[in-house]
């Protein structure tokens, strides 16, 4: 079979882990140990690295990046940015310092958005306008900050006055910034600042819709963005035995937890998720929303619901049906997180060629600006 040219990222389950969704059969406890034996499968089946998630219901996603920094050796960790979490200044010199630490193996996700219970618990009552434009200012004085500029800015959330950072990062100019949202302002940001717009997994005609968009806007600024998507992956030997497995997955789930977590899900404000509960609308008893495309994590999973679910070579048609549409980069997971790792790297890596990824050594960078003894 023709390689297809993609980098393929996995996930670290901070949230937890397990064989069953919505049961508590086969859980797994999330330990520092269980998220190392992840990281160090992943990095083993050959993924690049891995989104580490954020919000509430997760363990905190810089610490658990630079946590595990050790225990690999070329493996990038996608950490997440919170724009009214942290202010940008902050957010600079943590990047920078995750990206010295780690070699240059960081990248970073910007999330503007969740559902409105998790951002009021986080002290955050802007509406999602308010929080869009929260997020521009933000991306731009912590781009300005990590390509070594010295920061004045005044806007309407933030006031910075002669910021900089002591110790630029690794990366040079900075760490790839990758970003997802569905909504028109969310558009205009990834088009005027980010390097790669990741969308959840909605069928290639729908997902195309959002790429053109957001190649649109990235045009007004003689821009270029890359694209990626975010599924989870059910790839075995036959069809009938990865069928059979996703079946397997959502097999303790009952009609009433079912019904409770849709209610959850379908309340939610953002436009992503509602054009994701538009997927069970008409939907058949199989769950099954295109070719290989299945929506049954979505039953009870907010945000990425679809899963690539079949043998190597289906799996491999409906990757390339989205790589031909412009997708290059694909985020992927699979429960349990330890054995989904390693049989997509048994059975699909061997097919797969990144791109864009080389495994160069950087060079250590000496701090930009005399720090006067560290000002200590």
């Amino acid at each position: 079979m023709e390689k297809i040219y993609a980098n393929l990222f996995w996930f670290i389950p901070v949230s937890g882990d397990g064989r069953y969704l919505g049961s508590d059969i086969g859980a797994r406890k999330i330990t520092l140990e269980y998220l190392t034996q992840v990281a160090q499968a992943a990095e083993y089946a050959g993924f690049l690295g891995a989104l580490i998630p954020t919000g509430r219901s997760c363990e905190e996603s810089y610490i658990v990046g630079s946590s595990l920094f050790n225990a690999t050796k070329h493996f990038k960790f996608l950490m997440a940015l919170r724009p009214g979490v942290i202010s940008p200044t902050y957010a600079a010199r943590i990047a920078a310092t995750l990206d010295r630490l780690s070699g240059g193996r960081t990248l970073f996700n910007l999330v503007a958005g969740g559902d409105e219970e998790d951002l009021q618990g986080d002290g955050i009552f802007l509406d999602h306008t308010q929080r869009y434009e929260q997020a521009f200012e933000f991306t731009k004085i912590w781009k300005a900050l990590l390509q070594g500029e010295c920061v004045n800015f005044k806007g309407t959330y933030y006031t910075i006055k002669n910021a900089k950072l002591f110790y630029p990062p690794l990366q040079t100019p900075l760490p790839q910034l990758f970003f997802g949202g569905s909504s028109e302002i969310a558009h205009k940001l990834a088009g005027k600042y980010v390097d790669k717009y990741l969308s959840w997994g909605e069928i290639p005609s729908k997902m195309k819709e959002k790429i053109e968009d957001v190649k649109a806007e990235a045009k007004k600024h003689n821009r270029n963005v890359s694209f990626g998507a975010r599924f989870h992956i059910i790839v075995r030997e036959s069809e009938e035995e990865a069928w059979n497995a996703a079946k397997r997955l959502i097999s303790k789930l009952d009609e009433k937890t079912i019904k409770q977590a849709r209610k959850d899900i379908d309340s939610y404000a953002s436009v992503g998720q509602q054009r994701m509960s538009e997927l069970y609308k008409g939907i058949g008893e199989d769950l099954v929303i295109y070719p290989n495309l299945w929506a049954g994590v979505g039953l009870v999973r907010a945000g990425a619901g679809t899963t690539i679910v079949g043998d190597v070579k289906n799996v491999l048609k409906l990757l390339r049906e989205y790589t031909e549409i412009g997708v290059d980069t694909f985020v992927l997971s699979g429960y349990p997180h330890l054995e989904e790792a390693l049989y997509v790297g048994d059975l699909l890596m061997p097919h797969i060629k990144p791109i864009g990824f080389e495994k160069t050594p950087l060079k250590t960078i000496e701090p930009k600006y005399d720090t006067v003894a560290n000002r200590s």
